[in-house]
Order: structure tokens, then sequence, then C-alpha cells
């Protein structure tokens, strides 16, 4: 911007915009990195930036210049306001389906809710949520990404099974509440870590193998790492020279990390390493 007063009446303007707040203004220029827009609410340059995926719900994969235009006037929810950047960060998402985005906006992480899973995907599931608003888009309003389905890897869900889930927060680019399923199940490493203890032999088989160890199954839903280092009693080149995947072993425990959920384990200590 330049001056000293330029610079002193954008701090002051930004200091007055809040998330949620619905601004107006003309677009300015539109680039594959955003869209600009210069507000009414703040004429000396346009700090208004719309991203690629906050353009609209309904128009995925499509540029801004599909959509907008410069000189074209345009409204925006808030999202952000950036203040390293001096921008306002805006959402014409937001502005599309106004009961869609107030009900997202209503949740707290933490709140249970309940649906039906209505489609799979590779990504994750979408789920019908009983209290939610239909999506313009997308088969549900909430969403629940693989990781998030369970503690254990192997998991599944079926269209038109009944879910609980907890919300975890709301993705405003897409305009939907990701969920987890997990969250709502008990973590069986923290069952694990309550009965188990460092020195303690475990049995299990092989379920992975990577250039610096293999991971070994210890119970259900419960996985530790043992180090190349500590594969063999013997030094070994590379994981397969020692185990491979569906091997029964024997380990030792040797740390137990609950904060980040890892079990680390060893084959040297456990005295059945052949």
């Amino acid at each position: 911007m330049g001056t000293v007063e330029e610079e002193s009446s954008l701090a002051a303007f930004l200091r007055t915009v809040t998330v949620g707040d619905v601004l107006t203004g003309t677009v300015a220029e539109i680039t594959r990195s955003g869209t600009t827009v210069l507000l009414d609410a703040f004429a000396g340059a346009p700090v208004g930036v719309i991203g690629p995926l906050d353009l609209s719900w309904g128009s995925f994969g499509s540029s801004a210049a599909n959509i907008l235009e410069v000189g074209g006037r345009v409204s925006a929810e808030v999202i952000a306001v950036d203040l390293p950047e001096r921008q306002v960060r805006l959402s014409r998402s937001a502005t599309e389906n106004p009961p869609l985005w107030a009900y997202l906006k209503s949740l707290r992480p933490g709140q249970r809710l309940s649906g039906t899973v209505a489609a799979i995907e590779r990504s994750g599931v979408f789920v019908d949520l009983d209290d939610g608003p239909d999506h313009p888009v997308f088969p549900g309003v909430g969403f629940i990404t693989m990781p998030e389905l369970s503690w254990r890897r192997f998991e599944v869900v079926s269209v038109g099974e009944r879910v609980t889930c907890e919300f975890l927060v709301f993705d405003t680019h897409n305009g939907e509440a990701r969920l987890s399923l997990r969250a709502t199940q008990p973590d069986p490493f923290e069952q694990f870590a309550r009965r188990a203890h460092v020195g303690q032999i475990r049995h299990g088989p092989v379920t992975k193998v990577v250039p610096f160890g293999v991971f070994v199954r210890v119970t259900d839903g419960v996985e530790g790492l043992i180090h190349l280092s500590e594969l063999a009693a013997t030094t070994v080149e590379a994981s397969g020279d020692a185990v491979q995947i569906g091997d029964e072993v024997a380990v030792i425990i040797i740390e137990i990390d609950l904060q980040r959920r890892r079990l680390t384990l060893s084959r040297r200590s456990s005295g059945k390493n052949h």
C-alpha cells in the first residue's frame, strides 16, 4: 500500500472485521491462486481474498473465471482475518446456503451426532445426519475420513448403516461436518497399555515389513515396531532377511508411549529370535 497513513488505515479496518461477518465488494482480480475483492467497507486496496476452494460448493473443479468476473459484485462471509498478510479471507460458499452454514457453525467439537451412512468413497464415508440439512453437492453433510473410521485398520461400514460419531471440525471448504467414528469407541492401545508392561513377552504376526524394521500385531488393534537393530541377535542388512509378513514371532516390550500411541518391541531380548 505504501504510506504510513494507508497502512494505519488498513490496520484499523482489519481490527473491525470479525469471523462470521458478511461483506460485499467488487471483484478486482482473478488468478489461479485466488480472487481479490475491493470491499465496500475499505476502498483503499483489494484486501478481500476468496480462495479457489471457497468459491462455490456446487462448482468443484471450476475456475474462478467461470464463476466470477472482474468488476462483478460479490457477497462473502469472513472466515479469517490474516493480519500478517493484511488480508480478509472470504468464503463465497458460505452465502450460497445459509441454513447449512448456520447448522455447521452451531456444532461444537466433541458433540455426538447420529445419522445414516449415505455413500462410501476411497477418501471416506458420507453420513446423512439426522438433524442436519441436505448438502447441495454431497450425499451427506457429515464426512468421516478413513483414519477416523476405527482404531483398527480394516473396520468397515455399509451404506444404510446407522452410526453415532463425534464432531471434529467444520470443513469450510467442502461445507461439511468432519466426524470421527473411532472417537466413540474404546481405544485398544489405552486398554493394552493398562495391562502390559515393559519387559513383558508377547506373541503375534508380522503385519508389515519396512526398511527400518517390521510391525507386529500384539493384540487386536495394537501393533508395535521392531526396529531393524532389534530384529535379531546378529546384524541383519534388511528387515526381510529376518522375517516375512505373516510370520509368528515372540517379542519383548521395550517401550510403551501412551501419549504418542507407540509401542516399541525387540526380538533380540525375547530369547526366541530364530
